[in-house]
């Protein structure tokens, strides 16, 4: 498995632990349709969280959020119709992203913007 994968995995799972400890119970862990991913689905309050999970080593190029543009969210909205199409109990829902920054030698750095809008 490459190292960019093992990082991003380690992200994955650094968000998971930082949702559950901030109330959030978790549905899903990359959840696919299509050719659409959602990093995390995740629920807090009874409303379906869908989370863009970005991890870096550094911020060379730019903090981890910044890589989350127009595109993607439309992509996260598209998996996100048909996660609620499928999932009707559900009538509201938001879009997040949890950046992580991984200094090396030191602890991660949590940054959470919850409800997105384009």
């Amino acid at each position: 498995m490459a190292t960019h994968i093992d990082f991003g995995n380690l992200g994955e799972q650094l968000a998971e632990n930082f949702l559950i400890k901030n109330g959030y119970t978790i549905l899903h862990r990359n959840w696919r349709h299509s050719h659409y991913e959602i990093d995390i689905v995740a629920l807090n309050n009874a409303i379906p969280h869908f989370v863009e999970v970005k991890t870096r080593s550094s911020k060379h190029f730019g903090e981890p959020e910044e890589s989350v543009n127009k595109k993607k969210i439309r992509s996260l909205l598209q998996a996100a119709d048909e996660f609620l199409f499928r999932n009707q109990q559900y009538k509201n829902f938001h879009i997040d992203i949890l950046s992580i920054n991984i200094p090396p030698q030191e602890e991660p750095q949590y940054f959470f913007i919850e409800d997105v809008y384009l």
